[in-house]
């Protein structure tokens, strides 16, 4: 695996938020106040801490670890 530079915590988050995505979008309207809330905040720090041309690669990067 070719080492894309992103530390292992924002990688982790990017793991987080495509499991809350997820789970929000399989989640009964009434019951889905957390999971959006949680997905404002792994959103707020992605942007925040990953620059928009390595956004694309930290997905890749995520979605290969996690498999």
């Amino acid at each position: 695996m070719v080492h894309s530079g992103h530390s292992p915590d924002i990688v982790q988050s990017q793991r987080e938020w495509d499991r809350t995505y997820r789970a929000l979008a399989g989640a009964a309207a009434g019951s889905n106040t957390r999971l959006r809330r949680r997905l404002i905040d792994l959103s707020r720090r992605l942007v925040r801490d990953v620059p928009r041309e390595r956004r694309a690669d930290l997905r890749r990067r995520a979605g290969q670890e996690e498999s």
